[in-house]
């Protein structure tokens, strides 16, 4: 499908249509689409104009197993505390049973990118983790861009980051790449809109 891909979708459509598409289909997305969604990415500003990104991309079934139980530890957690409190709030609801539905789809999912940054975030050392993350968001959010106008769906998600170490281990990244952001990606089986 990546040969049909040519982009040409203005930015504002992309802008104004792009949302979180949690929901993918299991078909495979081609590995040079992948790429030129990256080299997108990778063309972002930074505060030091050190593009200092490592992307990650996931298709191997077991690593996407492993990435699907750290995903579903911590959004089991956090949907127990959540549960509750959208119960009168069906738009609320309708977006936590889309990300029910990530987690137990998970390993299904054709692709999961993973945002790194090089070097190691040491909590409480940097000035601020504002900083220290914020650079890698405007690679994440062209990533996002460029999937939407391919016609991918994606979602930025940092569930399965609640346990670096263990990411690392499934990744077999080295402390001096910190996992940032995961982006499952696939062809949608909803639609996007406003």
């Amino acid at each position: 499908m990546a040969g049909t891909i040519n982009f040409d979708m203005p930015l504002s459509e992309a802008m104004q249509s792009q949302r979180a598409i949690r929901r993918l289909r299991p078909d495979p997305v081609d590995d040079a689409l992948v790429l030129r969604l990256i080299d997108l990415a990778l063309r972002a500003p930074t505060g030091s104009n050190a593009q200092a990104w490592e992307f990650v991309v996931v298709k191997d079934p077991v690593a996407k197993r492993a990435l699907a139980r750290l995903n579903r530890k911590a959004w089991d957690a956090y949907a127990r505390r959540r549960g509750k409190a959208t119960e009168l709030d069906p738009k609320r609801r309708r977006m936590l049973d889309a990300v029910q539905w990530q987690a137990d789809h998970f390993e299904e999912l054709p692709v999961v990118i993973v945002a790194c940054l090089k070097g190691r975030y040491i909590p409480f050392s940097h000035a601020s983790a504002a900083a220290y993350f914020g650079s890698i968001f405007p690679s994440v959010q062209n990533l996002l861009l460029a999937a939407r106008a391919a016609n991918l769906g994606a979602a930025l998600t940092t569930f399965s980051l609640w346990d670096v170490k263990s990411i690392r281990r499934v990744l077999g990244l080295p402390r001096t790449i910190t996992p940032c952001a995961v982006i499952p990606l696939g062809w949608p089986v909803g639609r996007y809109g406003p």
